[in-house]
């Protein structure tokens, strides 16, 4: 497989260089081989945008250019940008703007400003977001980005520019006026972006680092591109991994042929289920002890989708390993296929898990792997005596959670002979502890390191390669690399459960006294997240109006798709897309008043979530009370801000074409996993009075490094600036149960607040001691030193330096740990503006604003970009995004050319209102906001669509087709 090699000749930021490389090889290829790291690799096809560079000053996508072809040209990556040992103004804006989570797509990004102001030097938001939309971004939502161009032309103008603050605002009594900016009513139609607006209870205690928007503390090294990312690490001697999946939906292996594959020169090993021991196991990275079943092994003899594991092979080049793969010859016997969850659950329908050795599933012959049934009340008589029964059926898709770094994994051994996985993940210490046994070595002999993630969005929550990787080592000893291509992403990874959601509601003077939820779940070929992803579904989508009389059945089944697993909203925003519907259709049909009748009737403040025991997350759960919400201002703000009801009297008796509409929708959701997650924190002094704040906590891109150092930050009454934060490395930090089930502020926060209290009072002991004091209650602790009542001061670099080398010599350093009996839902109003083209059935999204009540916020830039973006990700939920397969299983969309996702000149206005209380379980009375952010949109955009046209349409996505359909059959009605 050698190629042929020939010499060019390039200039790479600014300095010539003579490079040999393959006559095919791509650009992106021999930039990245040549360690300009900040050029990413996200696609296949060159759709996704990430691996733009700059070409005599174009902007050009890396991996559609041969290297040869770019003989003699100038190449720009991100590390050129830098002039002088100075930061350049637009990696700066995209710093003070707070554009950055993942960072992944942050290098395209500032390349293709560049470009732009190179050229334009006073873009309008439209010109931006063009030069943008070759770019795709799963974070932010595009907002913060357009925001930071607009900074950086400002600065590169000369022009004055202010600092990204929020609009603070008091929060007013329930019967004051509230009055927002004039900018937050957008009655220009203008998308340009807004800060957000935050609104205070006067009650909450005043702060001095939590609740600004202090920049992340991992922004500058993402701005310049730096190599943080797992595959941004070479080693000497390493191999690459390759995995051969299966081109059947569900075929028995009857033989498999690697004779070829094995002689060919440059493969170094070669494994199949014949090769390695058969240990079942889930591969939801969820807390000990999983819940059943054990439905996968490593390899298998038998496939269940397109995509499932067939074999790897390690090699010298990525090209070799791919050869390998192409000489491995497989007999399959073909099987009959299922990819509907109602035919799979059939008498008849192929049998998807026939094995005999898994354990748990609840129906093996009907494919169902989880039957649920919790019930509470008196639902038979409460719905006899209901004045109406309403009920209705509702759909949603299987979305892809498109993060833009794909999984990659590296696995090596250190000099210790301990194994070393270095890997893109959500769950580190779940990773540890799941592959132990199926690489036969014992944790200690293990060790995790997580770098900078990519993206995540529940996706990397699941043991996806670290297991074949490892294999590859332990067979070889060699390092060894593994990465997914993007069509593996689509059909070897994971993502959402689709769902059918059938409610029945009673009401009796119009309040919902009787609710009934039956939820059927496609868990796709494996069931790791079925049993808690429909749980988690079922009680949020009972809980948000809580009626004390509640059954929810739900069964989950097995089809021959790829399997479904965590994906941010995890089960809630589906059953809240339908629940919010049907809401809406009883109110139109009862002649009430939509937003009276959602709040006669939501979860108040006191109440008591009556599933909230019932419905745990894959256990019995613990009693939950609502203690905070601040959802009746959340709903009157929005109100106001949109104009609700003037638009709703504006929209009557439309017969244009193009038609407007208004929806919103309530949404809430929770704080971690109650009485099971746990976090740790551990956080030392140092000689100067600086501080290192160790967790276990992932950070994906959501700024939980920051926000949770902001939390110790706050305590110690420092700088955010005098933290050294690491994360996520199973040997030297803390645990923490990972990213996910919206618990890293509230639950890892708790964990940071504690061991940052345990060191203040360490602080103020010793300061005590050196001021001759016989307690320490008297000193007071602020900015960067200790005061005594007399005058006198020692500075925490005294305090540290006494501690460790004078005075009753000790480190000071602190580890806690926490969990919580309660999970305080976070509480939303959506609101969604749109026009539908009644020819065509478009869509257009003019505006979305959501108005958040997620407890104290505790960085308000970093909360606003995750609202941003899951708002974005929603958006493509309800508008595009799905997965399709034929009768065979074959997918139909296995790429980013296909499946669509949102990008940035498509985007509408997005606005982020916060409106805070003081949740007395949460760090500085912080809850969650990840996760709400993405609930809403659905509900919303489908109470827009009904006011524009009249229907109501109760399947997911809206693409035109379907929209034009349900127009057309409702002019034959």
């Amino acid at each position: 497989m050698e190629t042929a090699k020939v010499e060019i000749n390039l200039t790479i930021n600014n300095i010539p260089r003579k490079l040999l490389v393959g006559v095919e090889d791509s650009l992106l290829t021999v930039l990245r081989h040549y360690s300009y790291f900040s050029v990413k690799s996200g696609c296949d096809d060159g759709s996704c945008g990430v691996c733009t560079v700059l070409q005599d000053g174009k902007p050009i996508l890396s991996c559609k250019i041969k290297a040869v072809d770019a003989n003699g040209t100038e190449i720009t990556t991100l590390e050129g940008l830098k002039q002088n040992a100075e930061i350049h103004p637009i990696q700066q804006a995209f710093i003070d703007s707070s554009a950055i989570q993942c960072g992944y797509c942050t290098p395209a990004r500032i390349l293709s400003a560049k470009a732009l102001l190179d050229e334009h030097p006073n873009p309008t938001d439209d010109e931006i977001r063009k030069a943008m939309n070759h770019v795709l971004c799963r974070c932010t939502g595009y907002v913060r980005v357009v925001d930071a161009v607009h900074r950086s032309a400002a600065v590169l103008r000369g022009d004055k520019v202010e600092s990204f603050v929020p609009f603070e605002l008091r929060l007013p009594e329930h019967d004051e006026i509230i009055k927002l900016p004039e900018v937050f009513y957008r009655r220009d139609g203008s998308r340009k972006p807004l800060p957000p607006i935050v609104f205070t209870p006067d009650s909450m205690e005043k702060t001095q680092v939590i609740g600004k928007p202090e920049i992340k503390v991992d922004a500058k090294k993402l701005a310049l591109g730096r190599p943080v990312f797992t595959d941004d690490l070479h080693l000497d001697g390493m191999l690459y991994g390759s995995l051969l999946t299966s081109p059947h939906a569900h075929a028995r292996i009857r033989n498999i042929d690697t004779s070829k594959a094995r002689a060919f020169p440059g493969v170094h090993s070669v494994l199949t289920h014949k090769d390695i021991s058969r240990i079942k196991y889930a591969s939801g990275g969820q807390s000990y002890p999983q819940p059943l079943p054990y439905d996968q092994v490593s390899l298998d003899n038998k496939v269940r989708h397109v995509g499932d594991r067939v074999a790897i092979v390690a090699a010298e080049t990525p090209e070799i390993a791919q050869h390998a793969l192409d000489l491995i010859k497989v007999d399959y016997k073909i099987l009959p296929v299922v990819v509907d969850p109602e035919i799979a659950m059939k008498d008849g329908a192929p049998v998807i898990h026939d094995e005999a050795d898994t354990e748990g599933i609840y129906n093996a012959q009907r494919n169902i792997v989880h039957h649920i049934e919790a019930e509470v009340g008196d639902l038979e008589t409460s719905f006899t005596e209901a004045d109406h029964i309403f009920e209705g059926s509702y759909r949603t898709p299987k979305q892809q959670q498109v993060h833009l770094e794909p999984h990659v994994c590296i696995t090596y051994w250190d000099e210790d002979d301990r194994l070393i996985i270095r890997t893109s993940t959500q769950v580190p210490f779940h990773i540890r502890r799941m592959v132990a046994p199926l690489i036969g070595l014992p944790v200690k002999k293990i060790r995790v390191i997580k770098p900078r993630i990519g993206g995540g969005f529940g996706n990397k929550q699941e043991l996806i390669l670290e297991d074949l990787c490892a294999l590859l080592t332990l067979e070889t000893n060699r390092p060894v690399r593994m990465e997914y291509t993007r069509t593996q992403e689509f059909t070897s990874s994971r993502s959402r459960h689709a769902n059918i959601i059938n409610y029945k509601l009673g009401v009796k003077e119009n309040k919902i006294t009787a609710a009934s939820l039956y939820l059927i779940g496609d868990t796709g070929a494996y069931g790791a997240h079925a049993l808690t992803v429909n749980m988690v579904g079922g009680f949020k989508g009972l809980t948000l109006y809580n009626p004390p009389n509640s059954k929810f059945v739900s069964d989950v089944a097995y089809t021959n798709t790829p399997p479904a697993g965590a994906f941010r909203g995890y089960g809630a925003m589906q059953c809240q897309f339908g629940i919010e519907v049907l809401m809406e259709e009883i109110a139109e049909k009862l002649g009430l008043d939509v937003v009276k009748f959602k709040r006669d009737n939501w979860l108040k403040v006191g109440e008591t979530m009556h599933l909230s025991k019932a419905l745990g997350e894959g256990r019995e759960g613990k009693e939950q009370i609502l203690y905070t919400s601040a959802l009746d201002q959340c709903v009157d703000i929005g109100l106001q801000a949109t104009d609700f009801y003037t638009k709703r009297k504006e929209h009557n008796n439309q017969n244009d074409r193009y038609r407007k509409g208004i929806g919103m929708a309530v949404v809430m959701h929770g704080s971690g996993i109650a009485d099971l997650d746990m976090a740790a924190a551990t956080l030392k002094m140092n000689d100067d009075g600086s501080f290192n704040l160790l967790m276990g906590a992932t950070d994906l891109g959501t700024g939980s490094d920051t926000i949770l150092a902001q939390i110790a930050a706050e305590v110690l009454k420092i700088p955010l600036d005098d933290l050294i934060v690491y994360s996520s490395d199973t040997d030297f930090t803390p645990f923490d149960k990972g990213a996910y089930a919206s618990s890293t502020t509230y639950i890892s926060g708790g964990a940071v607040q504690k061991a940052a209290l345990k060191v203040k009072e360490q602080i103020l002991d010793h300061a005590a001691l050196m001021f001759g004091y016989p307690n320490s209650k008297e000193l007071k602790l602020e900015n960067r030193q200790v005061r005594s009542p007399d005058g006198r001061i020692f500075s925490f670099a005294e305090i540290a330096l006494s501690s460790l080398h004078q005075q009753d010599q000790h480190q000071i350093i602190a580890t806690e740990s926490h969990k919580s009996p309660l999970s305080p839902p976070p509480t939303a109003a959506q609101f969604a503006e749109i026009v539908v083209d009644t020819k065509t059935g478009k869509i257009s999204v003019d505006r979305l604003l959501m108005v958040v009540d997620c407890g104290r916020v505790i960085n308000p830039a970093t909360a606003t970009g995750q609202v941003e973006g899951g708002m974005a990700q929603a958006l493509g939920f309800t508008l595009d995004e799905e997965m399709l397969f034929d009768q065979e299983g074959q997918p139909l969309n296995p790429n980013l050319r296909q499946y669509k996702i949102p990008r940035a000149a498509e985007m509408p206005a997005m606005d982020v209102v916060f409106v805070q209380t003081d949740e007395p379980s949460g760090p500085y009375g912080a809850k969650s906001v990840s996760e709400i952010s993405i609930d809403g949109v659905a509900p919303a955009i489908a109470s827009a669509v009904h006011d524009a046209i009249g229907i109501w349409i109760r399947e997911l996505p809206y693409k035109p087709d379907r929209v034009k359909l349900a127009i057309e059959q409702n002019k034959q009605e």
